[in-house]
């Protein structure tokens, strides 16, 4: 990730706090659920970006 990469940045964060809600979501607990749970467009949004992040990360890792 080169050192201004604002997309790199927000794309690691999203897969970060995906990560740890996957993680969470086995023991119970979807904090994402949690907090926009309400909203359920919110949600989906919110995972597609995740899922679009994951998608930024393998084609900066391994296809650049």
């Amino acid at each position: 990730m080169a050192k201004n990469d604002t997309i790199g940045l927000v794309a690691n964060i999203l897969l970060i706090v995906g990560g740890l809600n996957i993680l969470l979501s086995e023991f119970g607990y979807n904090v994402i659920g949690m907090i926009f749970g309400s909203i359920p467009m919110l949600m989906t949004i919110i995972n597609v970006l995740i899922g679009l992040s994951a998608l930024y990360a393998i084609y900066t890792n391994f296809l650049k």
